[in-house]
């Protein structure tokens, strides 16, 4: 990094200069890679933020999470099971074919008919729906088992395809006649290769090359905002330094996630601009407390500490998060202390700050019976979240320093997370982002119930009956007040337990020419649409 801060004032400008901002391509650095253009293949932050090029949901969120109408112009509930939704009418998908809402209830049975996901893919958020009716080619009903008063907020997770890329009959929500379809449900490979890419999105899919790029067309019988490049080229980039360098060099107009220590070289350059956004992902850890033995934890007798809720207090309170935050995310992060930013819907206004303490730690160790300490390693990800390497390197240290002797197991997001899923590790890393105090709780904390799409997401085993009891109730709360305080509740219970420890925050950061204006936005999802000529 110091050789690379050394090389870049001597780029040549004229290098960066040679693409105006009036060309019709953008090109993007991503410092994280999709996995696949299936949008209902993995539910991960670049798969989705590729998906809202390409296609549309019911319903979508701003730049701040906010909801806002797309496919559906208007929505409304009856107070308890059903939810009735106005579509959009005049949509055509990228090949002609009209939208309507068979469209919906098709992509809603594919997501439950889909083979090829990854940990589930989107089935949890359709899990609850009871019927799906279509009275009119321009209304949808949706009756859920149990009240589902974030229905909204879960469809817009759900990106729409056409009914055209399956042979069948008359479509219609029905597992048991294959909700109509006669032919093949679409595979992953079909979507990579842009056979079956075909949404109502801004862009169109030219080509998808794994490792190599990602290249978009304007739809231009899209019913939205026309985007102002015609093509988009987006690159994987994994390093910050090789994103900056090409930044400069002027072989890309915007890079995701600058390195925090280099925003001061980009003010001072007049050619550059960044923008930083506050984000609602929250990178934690999960640990195993579900399973004895556990497959990578060992206190050399058979059995597993990370039981013991003496252990996992002492592993939170042995790390330091303002020196990672301040080190390592070199400032472009902030301590957390729960699993969503203090002040979003459902969290605890003052949550009891974790001090980091050896000391203390140490001595809780001693009393659950690990004075000599334990084995353990720390599986994480080096290529899915900011700096996602070296804060495991660092967490291994702190807890090393108190007797735990960790070792770092850091690997591809490709290999990573089809292991998580398979229950493969002890003490994992994580992330996630969402809009309200809800989401963390009914895929992470709550008790596997596949009926009720809770519990997805615990891969750690927790299974706490007061726990589930109030996450049960929030979920089907439909009074947004008796709700709020249902979640702050099972927050404070989700913290007392300590089967997850929260790291810190991370902020969002892009980079790009000056000439270039971007909004940036609290999901970290990077979208060409965002990207307009700077006003003069």
């Amino acid at each position: 990094m110091t050789t690379l801060r050394r090389a870049l004032p001597l780029l040549v400008a004229s290098a960066f200069a040679a693409v105006p901002v009036a060309a019709q391509t953008l090109r993007i650095a991503l410092s994280s890679e999709p996995t696949s253009v299936d949008p209902h293949y993995h539910v991960l932050a670049p798969n989705n933020a590729l998906a809202a090029h390409l296609y549309d949901s019911l319903v979508d969120t701003d730049e701040a999470q906010r909801l806002v109408p797309s496919l559906a112009t208007a929505w409304k509930n009856d107070g308890a099971n059903k939810w009735t939704f106005t579509l959009r009418k005049g949509v055509k998908f990228s090949n002609g074919r009209p939208f309507t809402a068979e469209d919906a209830i098709f992509t809603f049975c594919r997501v439950a008919k889909n083979e090829t996901n990854i940990a589930g893919g989107n089935k949890d958020l359709i899990r609850n729906m009871k019927a799906v009716e279509a009275p009119d080619p321009f209304t949808l009903v949706v009756t859920t088992a149990e009240p589902e008063p974030l229905l909204p907020r879960l469809l817009a997770g759900i990106s729409l395809l056409t009914s055209s890329i399956a042979a069948h009959g008359k479509i219609e929500f029905s597992m048991d006649t294959n909700c109509g379809v006669t032919g093949p449900w679409p595979s992953v490979s079909q979507f990579n290769e842009g056979a079956v890419a075909i949404g109502t999105g801004p862009y169109k899919l030219r080509s998808y090359v794994r490792g190599s790029a990602i290249e978009l067309v304007r739809n231009d019988g899209y019913w939205g905002e026309k985007p102002h490049w015609e093509t988009v080229k987006m690159v994987p980039v994994t390093n910050a330094g090789p994103r900056l360098a090409g930044l400069i060099a002027g072989d890309y107009d915007l890079i995701e996630n600058p390195a925090a220590r280099d925003l001061q070289r980009i003010r001072e350059d007049k050619r550059l601009a960044y923008v930083a956004t506050p984000s609602s992902r929250v990178i934690f850890f999960q640990l195993d407390v579900g399973r004895s033995p556990s497959p990578l934890a060992s206190d050399g007798k058979g059995g597993n500490p990370l039981q013991d809720l003496r252990v996992r207090k002492a592993m939170s309170m042995a790390i330091d998060r303002d020196a990672i935050a301040k080190r390592i995310m070199d400032g472009g992060a902030l301590p957390a202390y729960q699993f969503l930013p203090t002040g979003m819907y459902g969290t605890l206004p003052n949550p009891p700050v974790i001090k980091f303490d050896p000391a203390a730690a140490k001595k809780l160790l001693a009393e659950a019976g690990y004075a000599g300490g334990f084995d353990l390693t720390l599986s994480a990800t080096n290529d899915r979240y900011i700096n996602d390497g070296q804060i495991a390197q660092a967490v291994a240290g702190y807890l090393s320093q108190v007797g735990i002797r960790t070792k770092v197991d850091a690997m591809t997001r490709a290999i990573y997370f089809p292991r998580r899923a398979k229950k493969e590790f002890s003490f994992a890393m994580g992330g996630w982002g969402s809009a309200e105090g809800s989401s963390f709780l009914r895929y992470w904390a709550a008790s596997l119930d596949d009926k009720k799409t809770r519990g997805t997401s615990n891969y750690g085993g927790l299974a706490d009956p007061a726990l589930d009891e109030l996450v049960g109730k929030a979920l089907v709360t439909m009074d947004d007040d008796k709700r709020a305080e249902l979640l702050r509740q099972s927050l404070t219970r989700l913290l007392e337990v300590g089967a997850f420890i929260p790291l810190h925050f991370e902020s969002s950061l892009w980079a790009h020419r000056a000439d270039i204006a971007y909004a940036g936005r609290a999901d970290q999802y990077t979208f060409a649409m965002n990207a307009k000529p700077a006003k003069k």
